[in-house]
């Protein structure tokens, strides 16, 4: 008898370490799998967000990594940037992304942007500021002045931020994969890693749609 308690306490024991050793196992995953899934902008399609600030040398260093990524994505992946908005020059060149990708120029400017700020030390934090620069890089200025302070931009501006709460992010660059996911360059092991992360994540929501459809 006295064996068989022993035996028992033996077995528990292992159990609880499996357990334990399981969930040391998990918490040490590159990425944080939110409580509370966003729900994605396009349905049907698996969802990969990068929020982003042009003042973020981090960000400025991803672009020639995650650049390629994007465009080699396949079909049935959508690739979304939302400006990260925590106040000061955060929301003036949130906005300022906001009414590029409104006018439909975001993505002819995005790198010129980029480089201004942190290759020439242009603050551009005053929509003045901005409207001049960008008319040198072929952005209508009156156009873009108007679109700055439209309502649907107002709009945008509060989505990116609700988003971003609802992602619970607190530093950039941040990936979300399908309003599941939440990593970094720094969680995932670099930016090269970041990438391959943010593709296992997407085979995993494939498989996982492919299993709820059969």
């Amino acid at each position: 008898m006295r064996n068989l308690i022993i035996s028992a306490a033996l077995v528990a024991a292992s159990l609880f370490g499996m357990a334990a050793q399981a969930n040391a196992e998990e918490s040490k995953a590159p990425y944080v799998e939110l409580s509370n899934p966003v729900p994605v902008a396009v349905p049907g399609k698996i969802e990969v967000v990068e929020l982003f600030w042009y003042g973020c040398p981090h960000c400025y260093a991803f672009e020639p990594v995650i650049n390629p990524w994007v465009e080699k994505l396949p079909s049935d992946v959508n690739f979304v940037r939302i400006p990260a908005m925590f106040g000061g020059p955060w929301d003036a060149h949130g906005q300022m992304f906001l009414t590029l990708e409104a006018m439909g120029v975001e993505h002819q400017v995005h790198a010129a942007v980029f480089n201004a700020i942190q290759k020439e030390g242009k603050k551009l934090t005053k929509k003045e500021d901005m409207a001049e620069f960008l008319a040198t890089q072929g952005v209508d200025k009156d156009k873009f002045l108007a679109t700055f302070d439209s309502f649907a931009i107002q709009g945008q501006i509060k989505k990116a931020r609700e988003l971003a709460k609802k992602y619970e992010i607190t530093g950039v660059p941040t990936m979300i994969v399908n309003g599941k996911y939440r990593f970094d360059i720094g969680s995932a092991g670099g930016a090269d890693e970041a990438l391959q992360l943010a593709d296992k994540l997407i085979a995993k929501e494939r498989a996982a749609t492919k299993a709820a459809a059969n």
